[in-house]
């Protein structure tokens, strides 16, 4: 079964996290931040992973600590769960709409971190939520899951639209790559034999 928990604890944040790359998309995500949870939310629906998060963190300083350490913690999950990698696809590429906005995400699971993050925003907030901490997140996320991570953002006008459009390219690009290969199923997807990672 390609599932894994992970915990995180230091002085700034506790986390738990519960992940099942073979699920249906069911979740179960509390992290004290509304606007991060929906996104949390989108990503396990999408991609058909099922993902339970549970986090406290010092909110009463800021978001940033929380997103953080939620994506490192999913991250690693992720990773774990995968495993040596064996079998599956490796590459994702997706596009989603939403309304007017339009965003493309390609991955490589390749045991090699890297972020390129063509989004921009029009406003630094989304109710109280930092809109630069939304980089911060996939940043983070790429980092912990050894992943190549590539976000653009199109076209769009629409703050919220443009982030929900990424995580839902996120997770449909996640389905594509993580899912198994049956011609392939007993081999890691390179030329090297590796993938890095667990």
């Amino acid at each position: 079964m390609r599932r894994a928990t992970v915990t995180r604890q230091t002085t700034e944040t506790r986390i738990a996290v519960t992940l099942d790359c073979d699920g249906t998309g069911t979740y179960r995500i509390a992290t004290g931040i509304g606007f991060l949870d929906h996104m949390l939310e989108q990503l396990s629906r999408h991609s058909l992973i099922d993902l339970e998060a549970a986090a406290e963190g010092d909110l009463h300083i800021d978001h940033h600590h929380t997103t953080e350490d939620s994506a490192l913690a999913i991250g690693e999950a992720l990773s774990k769960a995968l495993g040596d990698r064996r079998g599956i696809q490796r590459f994702g590429t997706a596009y989603a709409p939403m309304d007017e906005t339009l965003t493309r995400v390609s991955i490589d699971i390749s045991g090699r971190s890297y972020l390129v993050w063509r989004t921009a925003f029009t406003q630094p907030k989304l109710g109280d939520f930092d809109t630069e901490l939304f980089e911060h997140w996939f940043q983070s996320f790429a980092q912990a899951a050894g992943i190549t991570l590539h976000v653009e953002t199109l076209y769009g006008r629409n703050n919220h639209h443009i982030v929900e459009s990424a995580f839902k390219a996120l997770a449909r690009a996640l389905r594509a790559a993580i899912e198994v290969d049956p011609r392939k199923a007993d081999a890691v997807p390179s030329t090297k034999g590796t993938l890095g990672g667990a």
